[in-house]
């Protein structure tokens, strides 16, 4: 390539699609999985009595007495909101479409003998994407309106094994054999190819790739009305592979598309809860949840075409800054059996963003959350049905022209308004035989 075919293409937007991948809803897990367990909260480590152990507490299994199935589907509706204003020429207003993003946990304990349970669960502990509306966009992209969407998935299978001390006290662990995968559509920005400023159209890329890590538990039960748990999760790399595709660029004379590789890194992760039952018929719970965020300071990607190599390179676009920092959650739930069959829920928690101002944009859209939640279930001869609602508000994040370029991240970063809210609603049956 001349050099001014390979001048940088606006990082801005070509930037945005190693990071595009994982937009979730904070980080890059979801809350929590299991209807009981996300209507109270999250606040499940120091409980971990249903068929959600699996993702919670391991070592829950090993006080289960009788073989335990359970399905869990949970259906995520995220909105976001974008604002973007820089005199005197550039103002636009940005609103993601309508979108589902489904998540699930199945799983299936068995007791082998008075102290011995096995156990396998297949289930998503990250996904979500962004789905925003191309013609929003059409200010910064020359009345063009491109797709701008991303999905992204996570499954874990994890078969499992708890075992019980004694009376009082249990210990758990699965192997976690995690898939990923996701794909996005959007705009490529433009590129200076023979003196003229090309318009390199719509980019697309997919992605999957393995990785595998581990969860171990404990929990205590050390009376009736108390018990407590911790759940540590080791850190996982996805090595991910796949392709890019730049349609216009072959036009041009050049490599249309590139294989790529990139590693993701989900860290590690501790949490503690505790469970109270104050009276008959009442649970509460609290818990304490840490994750390494901080591992997360760049996300590299390779590009085996080298034409590609050396254009990502020179643009700025193969390494992108994150810069995340540790997080705590701090999460509460409560439950209230109202007679025989019927139970109702209530839960809270708080999630702080990992990301600071200075690495947002809006395919990675992070915030400081405040998580309420509700539910109801239903409970006769060893049938459990259950239901929930959760409801996720931030809060306004302001990222100014002026303090990216002070963190050097104007470009990758993206100034502007950025709002978030999620509504979330679970079901879930299980059945103890």
């Amino acid at each position: 390539m001349k050099r001014k075919t390979k001048q940088k293409i606006i990082t801005l937007f070509l930037a945005l699609s190693i990071i595009s991948g994982i937009a979730l809803a904070n980080g890059l897990n979801l809350n929590g999985l299991g209807t009981r367990a996300v209507s109270m909260g999250g606040a499940f480590i120091g409980l971990a009595d249903d068929f959600s152990l699996v993702y919670w507490n391991p070592a829950g299994a090993g006080f289960l007495k009788k073989p335990l199935y359970g399905a869990y589907l949970t259906d995520l509706i995220p909105t976001n909101r974008y604002s973007l204003v820089i005199p005197p020429n550039l103002s636009l207003e940005a609103k993601t479409r309508l979108s589902h993003y489904l998540g699930f946990l199945t799983a299936y304990y068995r007791p082998l003998s008075d102290n011995l349970v096995v156990g396998f669960g297949i289930y998503t502990p990250a996904g979500l994407g962004a789905n925003w509306r191309g013609e929003d966009f059409k200010p910064l992209t020359g009345g063009v309106a491109y797709d701008w969407t991303s999905k992204v998935g996570l499954f874990t299978i994890s078969p499992l094994l708890g075992w019980k001390l004694n009376e009082w006290i249990s210990l758990g662990a699965t192997f976690n054999l995690n898939y990923g995968m996701f794909s996005l559509k959007r705009w490529a920005g433009e590129a200076e190819i023979n003196d003229s400023m090309v318009d390199l159209g719509q980019y697309d890329e997919s992605l999957h790739g393995w990785g595998w890590g581990l969860t171990l538990g404990l929990l205590a039960r050390p009376a009736d009305w108390f018990s407590f748990g911790l759940t540590v999760k080791t850190s996982s790399r996805v090595k991910f592979k796949g392709q890019a595709e730049m349609v216009l660029l072959g036009y041009a004379g050049y490599p249309d598309r590139s294989d790529l590789r990139r590693n993701l890194k989900w860290p590690w992760f501790i949490g503690g809860g505790v469970a109270l039952r104050p009276v008959a018929g009442m649970v509460l719970t609290a818990d304490v949840h840490w994750t390494d965020w901080a591992a997360i300071k760049t996300l590299e990607t390779t590009y085996l075409d080298p034409i590609w190599s050396q254009m990502m390179a020179e643009s700025g676009a193969d390494r992108i800054l994150m810069d995340w920092s540790s997080r705590f959650q701090v999460r509460f739930g409560f439950e209230y059996q109202l007679n025989q069959e019927w139970r109702v829920r209530a839960g809270y928690y708080y999630d702080p963003s990992p990301a600071p101002d200075y690495t947002l944009n809006v395919l990675l859209p992070s915030f400081n959350f405040q998580g309420l939640s509700a539910g109801f279930g239903y409970e006769l001869n060893g049938l459990s049905v259950n239901w929930g609602l959760e409801f996720l508000s931030s809060t306004k994040r302001q990222v100014t022209v002026e303090e990216l370029i002070i963190a050097g991240t104007l470009g990758q970063a993206m100034p502007g308004t950025y709002k978030m809210r999620l509504l979330v609603s679970s079901l879930s049956v299980s059945y103890r035989f």
